[in-house]
């Protein structure tokens, strides 16, 4: 790619997509973009997350993998088409890099934000380096709040971001929502039918799709590679 990013496909399980990074480990001082297809569904906790706040069961009986990654925030459920899973690798030399962990989203938020008026979404924007809108559920499910860097339509989350660092440099993980619909998400959750319920209204609000906006005003929805080539053209 064009701005010395060294692009790649990566199609594996999610468990190994967040367990390594081979091109990284071979060589962590050059600048890198992966497009992450997950090729089974899980859902991804936290790095700090109980491992009980997920119905085992429920998640085996669905075929669903519960997987752990090593950044923090809450659950997220991952698909082969949804969302849209983009890990960015930056070197500690690099320009883009930042000492400020939270800082550091700054850039990466930029990018999605950009991306996303690039695909004709209204209403764009971008948290700063303090937390945003929250829901109670914020804790659990990753897309329930805010944070640093990440990025929003209408008020409604997007696409959400992680972090994790070594002497090398900083793996962001970034995942964009095409269509949202949290019942999934939280049927394999452990809660009770009250609490499932509470939840689903509070995240409803809470989320949206580009695929989603942009059929609220009658457009073609956008696929994965639209919004994969969006996040591209606008990396700095």
């Amino acid at each position: 790619m064009p701005g010395e990013w060294q692009f790649e496909e990566r199609d594996a399980a999610p468990g190994a997509l967040h367990a390594s990074w081979p091109a990284v480990e071979r060589d962590p001082g050059v600048r890198r973009v992966a497009r992450c297809r997950p090729t089974t569904p899980a859902v991804v906790l936290g790095s700090t997350q109980r491992s009980d706040v997920v119905d085992a069961e429920a998640a085996r009986t669905a075929g669903i993998d519960i997987v752990r990654r090593r950044s923090g925030g809450g659950a997220v459920l991952v698909t082969p088409d949804d969302p849209v899973w983009i890990d960015l690798w930056v070197p500690v030399d690099d320009e883009q890099w930042s000492a400020d962990v939270t800082g550091a989203f700054g850039w990466v938020g930029s990018a999605w934000g950009e991306a996303l008026a690039g695909l004709g979404l209204d209403g764009v924007v971008v948290q700063g380096s303090g937390p945003g809108a929250c829901t109670r559920w914020s804790s659990l499910v990753c897309f329930g709040g805010f944070g640093a860097g990440e990025v929003g339509v209408g008020g409604r989350k997007v696409v959400g971001l992680s972090q994790r660092r070594n002497r090398a440099g900083a793996w962001f993980h970034t995942a964009c929502v095409r269509h949202w619909d949290p019942v999934v998400l939280l049927e394999l959750l452990d809660l009770s039918p009250g609490e499932r319920a509470a939840a689903s209204e509070g995240l409803a609000g809470a989320v949206t799709g580009v695929a989603d906006e942009q059929s609220a005003v009658g457009r073609a929805a956008a696929s994965g590679d639209d919004i994969a080539d969006a996040l591209l053209r606008s990396l700095p």
